[in-house]
């Protein structure tokens, strides 16, 4: 059985920083490129980040770029998003996605991954 279970998530304050993990079983990990997503209240699903298998690869969307960065610790089967000088709009459920893939490819939709995680709620506020 697949899990991905992230965790790390919480509130903290403008300019603050949090670290997500993301734990995966039931997958060979170090064949799926990983990407992280957020959903905010009312808003769809988007892309934040994402990192191909072995790590070497990586894209994020335009709006954390240079304050988040994503990396991947293959013997631990685990991945991780570094979140720094968060800002209001960070606030959203955080969500780790897997898809079976050893190419360079980071993949940037929703549709383009098969296993999901439960999210991780992150506030930032005032």
């Amino acid at each position: 059985q697949v899990r991905l279970v992230e965790s790390g998530g919480g509130l903290v304050q403008v300019g603050g920083s949090l670290r997500l993990s993301c734990a995966a079983s039931g997958i060979t990990f170090n064949s799926h490129a990983m990407g992280w997503f957020r959903q905010a209240p009312g808003k769809e699903r988007d892309f934040v980040g994402g990192i191909n298998f072995n790590g070497r690869s990586t894209d994020y969307r335009d709006s954390v770029q240079g304050r988040f960065t994503i990396s991947r610790d293959n013997a631990k089967n685990a991945m991780y998003l570094q979140m720094n000088s968060l800002k209001l709009e960070n606030t959203a459920v955080y969500y780790c996605a897997a898809r079976r893939d050893v190419s360079t490819t980071v993949f940037t939709t929703t549709r383009q991954y098969e296993y999901w995680g439960q999210g991780a709620q992150v506030t930032v506020s005032l």
